[in-house]
């Protein structure tokens, strides 16, 4: 329960909404504050049976990176914050994250765990606290892990020392996204994300360093980045930084994220807002044909330059790594 009230008093916050409101202000900028929220887990229990992890870690609550489509914004509703643009302009780095880590991981149960499946580890925030390089510490002074990280920076190659320590003695691999290599769209789409560039030179600096990075094209946005051609931009450019293997998701579209996306059309992209009005109204998931379009499609690009479904092959016994379709009338066609 968000809120408890005691006779005529003013409601108060509780849970995490409370933890939130009281969390201390670390530092400030003109249009975002960093606030430390107490944390007493850092790992979470993935539920879902699609995922391919167990557990996830998101070093941060918010991002900065401002992605109109991001389907996180709900967590800060959580607590207590209806603003969707509070998402990006509170940020809470939690606290004691690598003491907190080390503890549970005395109990851990086995299974990847990921880290950065709601926000991003390397937004700007870590520049200031290096609460995700704290956690790597944790892993590179561990072996026998399965790990994943997912982000959209190139802050990441900051800690390619970290990296190749964690991967020595563990399973490894790096997830970059992007959405398209057309600058001027990402910087609509993600506004205050490292340009595509940036993120396929950080790739290509994983891959030379002997880390498994791959390429995710997620998510995959109707009449905006589903194009053949983009689609076949991005798995190229993923292939020339050496990237091992490439993918890409549906856009889903929860309440959340649509009262920040529709407007951000009707803006940017007026032709397409009312189609995705009533797709997305009617259903957040775009399941069925469309989908199944978008699988093929992401397939085929894939085979074409020669990169896998997946991450590269591990050997469990020692943890060291081994070394087009006309478009679909559910939108209309460019």
């Amino acid at each position: 329960m968000l809120f408890e009230t005691h006779g005529a008093a003013q409601p108060r916050l509780v849970g995490i909404a409370r933890l939130a409101q009281e969390s201390p202000l670390l530092a400030a900028k003109k249009q975002v504050e960093y606030l430390e929220l107490p944390t007493r887990s850092l790992l979470n229990r993935c539920a879902s049976p699609r995922m391919p992890f167990a557990w996830t870690i998101n070093p941060y609550r918010g991002c900065e990176f401002g992605c109109h489509y991001c389907y996180a914004r709900y967590t800060h509703e959580f607590m207590g914050m209806d603003d969707g643009q509070l998402f990006e302009r509170k940020i809470f780095s939690k606290g004691a994250a690598a003491r907190v880590l080390a503890e549970e991981l005395k109990r851990f149960e086995g299974g990847e765990i990921a880290i950065g499946t709601g926000t991003d580890p390397y937004q700007p925030a870590e520049r200031r606290f290096e609460t995700t390089r704290s956690i790597l510490e944790v892993f590179a002074a561990g072996r026998g892990r399965r790990l994943s990280i997912t982000t959209k920076s190139n802050l990441i190659v900051r800690d390619l020392d970290l990296l190749d320590r964690i991967r020595r003695r563990n399973v490894l691999h790096v997830n970059m996204t992007v959405t398209t290599t057309d600058a001027v769209l990402a910087g609509k789409l993600e506004p205050k994300a490292p340009r595509p560039e940036l993120r396929l030179e950080a790739v290509r600096r994983l891959s030379e360093a002997g880390i498994s990075a791959g390429v995710f094209a997620s998510p995959v946005m109707p009449l905006l980045t589903d194009g053949l051609a983009n689609l076949a931009a991005v798995a190229a450019a993923a292939s020339e930084a050496g990237a091992s293997y490439f993918g890409g998701g549906t856009l889903f579209l929860m309440p959340s994220a649509q009262k920040q996306f529709f407007p951000f059309l009707q803006r940017e992209f007026p032709a397409l807002a009312e189609r995705y009005r009533r797709r997305y109204l009617a259903n957040p998931y775009l399941r069925g044909e469309y989908d199944a379009w978008i699988r093929r499609r992401i397939t085929k690009i894939r085979l074409k330059y020669g990169l896998a479904a997946s991450p590269v092959a591990y050997r469990p016994e020692d943890w060291t790594r081994e070394k087009e379709e006309p478009q679909l009338r559910l939108f209309d066609e460019r």
